[in-house]
């Protein structure tokens, strides 16, 4: 069928449109035809215009053809704007361009894009502001133009940098370095932050030695040693009783086979307390306070009469041993004779 049917249109038997259209043969003996590219419609007699176009018509596949007064490649520049809006401002002459667009000649003193803009203090020369600010006259209506600073920046020019350390910002005793709208602060061992205010686990790499308990301070720590230890990080031994160097205060106690002692951390000094016992369980008990000073500070009278004091109630106790001992037993002997001696040594 394709082949005896002509894809031309005729309009009062006379043809109006030739080579636009392609006769395509499809199934069950039809017939289509194709209209060619840039052709549209049913008898493809409808030119495609141009996307964008606005005030204009196709002649031409993929044309835009302007109507009166617009121009432009889409059609969408009035070409009367001149003439008609007048944009242009202060004496300033209107002229078009090729493109459609129009540009307006501004006199002496003015500019911008419609010469609206007086040229004042900021464009009559170099723009005095300094570090990114921003020159300000009013449009240039202003007598004397103003800087507008960027952040950081103080003064008539924007010359001066603030000091962002002026607030003191880093806490902790850290040091603030001053930026530009900016600060950082250096901070001290063992504290970390912005500010310095986020204090770190000293105690993570476990300073303290021999089982030494370990306090996270701000900016250090402190160890707290078990019996036995002393020193920053528990790494000391302390002397025995029975070695103990001259300087630290022993009080002992010996009777009755049990031998508890007390020994403290006074330095310079060393008193003891001790009980002898005779032979027989019943035999008189001798209470000795001997007070040995060492070195040059000595004791105290208000030490000295805190010793006798601690003397007195140790003897009360042994009495009170005694006595409740005998009732124990049923024993009503008189109770045990106490003879209390104190001895003052004053050693070389």
């Amino acid at each position: 069928f394709c082949s005896s049917v002509k894809c031309h249109i005729k309009l009062n038997n006379q043809i109006i449109s030739k080579l636009k259209c392609q006769c395509v043969t499809v199934p069950m003996s039809l017939y289509v035809h194709r209209c060619d590219p840039g052709w549209d419609g049913q008898h493809c007699d409808l030119c495609v215009p141009m996307p964008g176009c606005l005030h204009g018509s196709c002649q031409q596949p993929w044309q835009c053809s302007c109507e009166p007064g617009w121009g432009g490649r889409f059609c969408d520049k009035d070409l009367f704007v001149c003439s008609q809006q007048q944009p242009c401002q202060n004496g300033a002459t209107c002229v078009m361009e090729d493109s459609g667009e129009y540009m307006c000649l501004c006199p002496e003193g003015f500019h911008g894009r419609d010469c609206h803009l007086k040229t004042g203090p900021c464009h009559q020369r170099r723009s005095p502001c300094k570090n990114g600010g921003l020159c300000e006259d009013a449009d240039g209506f202003a007598e004397k133009l103003m800087c507008r600073c960027l952040a950081g920046f103080t003064g008539a020019h924007c010359e001066i940098d603030v000091d962002d350390c002026q607030m003191k910002p880093c806490a902790n005793g850290a040091t603030c370095l001053d930026g530009v709208n900016r600060f950082s602060c250096l901070c001290p061992a063992g504290l970390t932050g912005r500010f310095c205010t986020v204090n770190l686990d000293d105690c993570a790499s476990r300073p303290c030695l021999n089982d030494g308990r370990c306090l996270d301070l701000a900016g250090g720590f402190h160890c707290i040693c078990k019996p036995g230890y002393i020193g920053t990080t528990c790494e000391t031994v302390l002397i025995r009783h029975n070695d103990q160097e001259p300087g630290w205060t022993t009080v002992g106690w010996e009777g009755g086979g049990v031998r508890p002692q007390l020994t403290t951390g006074e330095r310079n000094q060393r008193s003891s307390i001790t009980n002898s016992n005779d032979s027989s369980p019943q035999g008189d008990r001798l209470l000795k306070v001997t007070v040995s000073e060492r070195g040059a500070a000595g004791l105290s009278e208000v030490q000295l009469i805190i010793l006798l004091v601690l003397a007195g109630m140790t003897l009360g106790v042994v009495v009170l041993t005694a006595t409740l001992d005998s009732w124990r037993w049923g024993v009503r002997a008189p109770a045990p004779a106490v003879t209390c001696r104190v001895g003052l040594r004053q050693d070389s």
